[in-house]
């Protein structure tokens, strides 16, 4: 994480997360943030990091992806995103269920998802 607090405003201000606990020490600055659905994200900017955007390419995390009920929810998220000028991509349907990727300021992929509707043989 290339800054923290920049990182802390943005989980705040756009997915709603609130900080919970900050513990800075010699070797990196931490907080905890918690929504208020009960999920809690570290976020951990060590003071000697290389500056660099992420990359799912490297071993670690690749992305975090959130799930929500309804395709109209991730349609709700979309114009949210766009309203606070966040690039994101457009809402992409599969026979698996819908996903609005975008990125964090560091460039950490994050997806909102909806599972598809189970085929109950009705048409």
């Amino acid at each position: 994480m290339r800054n923290r607090d920049a990182s802390v405003d943005f989980y705040r201000s756009v997915l709603g997360f609130e900080e919970y606990r900050k513990r800075d020490d010699d070797r990196s600055l931490h907080t905890d943030c918690q929504h208020k659905s009960g999920v809690m994200l570290g976020f951990t900017q060590h003071r000697d990091h290389f500056n660099g955007l992420f990359d799912h390419r490297h071993a670690g995390v690749d992305h975090i992806a959130f799930e929500v009920e309804h395709v109209g929810d991730l349609e709700a998220w979309e114009d949210r995103l766009s309203d606070l000028d966040v690039d994101h991509s457009p809402i992409v349907h599969s026979e698996r269920g819908s996903v609005l990727n975008f990125t964090d300021p560091d460039g950490f992929q994050l997806e909102l998802f909806c599972c598809a509707e189970p085929d109950n043989g009705e048409d």
